[in-house]
């Protein structure tokens, strides 16, 4: 992929738009490497099949709310091969009488619950900052770990977490789930691929993640400094984030302008606008909030070959007949422009994405499968909300690499300076669930 600068996970120059990272077939689908659970050849799945099946994986989660108990909805009904859940850990007590939790091993401390022996993994589903502690104390300790998003709230703790990770036979992956959407796997392979050339710009505008006042009452550590290290860039949109520079390879620059507390009674970010530069010289534009109803979710990707565009659960490719750079130097005509050919691509239907990537973990575990989405690949998404907010209180260009140390310094700024004072938590109603598909 020409135009963005290669992740430190991905060695490959995306100059060359063909992508060496990823081995298995997936033209024919759009399916993300190993999707939905991994795709093995004849030899190794009959050799599974003689061979004795390997212990299913004994999982706990740490953290109990929203987030917890929706992965143990779903690992108690069996959905995910080869797992079994059977330990939970919350600081609340009253999270571990919830009817999702009886039966099984419960802690009021992770560090006990890592030190138990009763678990293999964990899944940590805490509040932002306890990503880092809790990762590091697992790793240490021997775990296999998947943490939810973002890994870390900001890219020092993520670098910390990171180097963590010393034992790499221990799995250690990230819940960006939307990795799993046929849609985005699709719209990765034609621009790694090279379908739309050099890339010229890449629009994203993701406005559906409304919030109500409400939602962000229910808990006295959301959308505060710190809580979460944010709000819409660090709760939200880590998952477009981590999509777009999956897609698209990282930018050298950002220029945003975050509006904090606009449309809620809130301290951080809920209105984004960045722009984004990239090597070869291309722009990108995001645009995120949690405040406009109704909201629009549209992305937009143009290359030399042409334009993806990727709206309502589609793709829309317009395939240039003849490269933009070239039909500009060479045509005669003055108002001419490549005749253009207009396609939908064809996806699967999307799978229950959380559980795709669960399925992945567990399957990385016991049969060495890799991974969709490994941790070290998200301090990428950390990097850019990061960047985006201290390009916006700095009111200036940030070039990445960011200054973890410095970024890190500013932020213990704001939250030493906050001045929001929380009411204690309120229940909200509303189906979590539904929130995920963006």
């Amino acid at each position: 992929m020409a135009g963005g600068r290669p992740n430190k996970s991905d060695r490959s120059d995306l100059s060359d738009t063909s992508d060496t990272s990823d081995t298995s077939d997936t033209s024919d689908l759009g399916r993300p490497p190993g999707f939905p659970f991994g795709q093995k050849s004849k030899s190794t799945r009959l050799v599974q099949i003689m061979a004795k099946p390997p212990a299913p994986v004994r999982l706990g989660i740490v953290g109990f709310g929203n987030m917890g108990r929706f992965h143990a909805e779903y690992l108690r009904a069996g959905k995910t091969v080869g797992a079994e859940l059977v330990a939970v850990c919350d600081v609340n007590p009253d999270a571990l009488r919830h009817p999702l939790a009886q039966g099984l091993a419960a802690y009021g401390d992770s560090r006990k619950l890592i030190r138990s022996g009763t678990v293999d993994a964990v899944i940590v589903a805490t509040p932002h900052y306890d990503h880092t502690t809790i990762g590091i104390e697992a790793l240490t300790a021997g775990l296999h770990v998947l943490v939810e998003k973002p890994i870390s709230v900001h890219t020092a703790d993520c670098q910390r977490l990171i180097a963590a990770h010393k034992n790499k036979k221990q799995v250690f992956a990230a819940m960006f789930n939307q990795r799993s959407s046929p849609v985005y796997a699709k719209v990765r392979e034609l621009v790694r691929n090279g379908e739309l050339g050099g890339l010229v710009r890449v629009n994203w505008i993701v406005s559906d993640w409304f919030r109500t006042q409400a939602y962000y009452d229910s808990g006295t550590w959301r959308a505060t400094w710190a809580g979460e290290g944010g709000g819409v860039l660090m709760n939200q949109c880590p998952h477009n984030l981590d999509l777009l520079q999956w897609i698209c390879g990282m930018p050298r620059r950002v220029r945003a302008f975050c509006k904090l507390g606009a449309r809620h009674r809130i301290e951080v970010e809920d209105q984004v606008t960045a722009y984004l530069e990239y090597d070869n010289g291309a722009t990108g534009v995001f645009i995120t909030s949690t405040g406009e109803a109704p909201g629009t979710n549209r992305l937009e990707i143009a290359g030399e070959r042409g334009k993806l565009l990727v709206e309502n659960g589609k793709i829309r490719f317009y395939r240039n007949e003849t490269q933009a750079d070239e039909f500009l130097r060479t045509s005669p005509q003055g108002f001419g422009a490549p005749p253009v050919w207009n396609i939908e691509i064809p996806v699967p239907a999307e799978q229950p994405q959380h559980q795709v990537l669960m399925q992945g973990f567990v399957d990385a575990i016991r049969l060495g499968t890799p991974l969709l989405a490994p941790a070290s690949e998200g301090i990428h998404s950390v990097e850019l909300a990061n960047a985006m907010l201290y390009s916006s209180a700095l009111e200036t260009t940030v070039e990445l690499p960011l200054d973890a140390a410095a970024y890190e310094k500013e932020l213990k700024r704001w939250i030493t300076n906050s001045k929001l004072k929380k009411t204690p938590a309120k229940k909200i109603t509303g189906n979590f669930g539904a929130s995920f598909q963006k």
